[in-house]
């Protein structure tokens, strides 16, 4: 199973991929947005999508 790839060098740890994840894979540990719950994680690409980085890749 593929989970995110965060780029920790592009994440402005913005939190909008937190935000759209529907089923609570990320969130931002200091200042950038970590993998947390990678068992969870449905390979639907929200997160990827709505990054305005680029900084995450399924």
């Amino acid at each position: 199973m593929a989970i995110p790839n965060i780029d920790t060098d592009e994440c402005s740890g913005c939190g909008i991929c937190v935000d759209t994840c529907p089923q609570g894979v990320l969130d931002i540990v200091g200042s950038t947005a970590q993998v947390v719950n990678e068992d969870s994680c449905v390979e639907c690409g929200d997160c990827a999508e709505e990054c305005p980085m680029g900084a995450i890749e399924i």
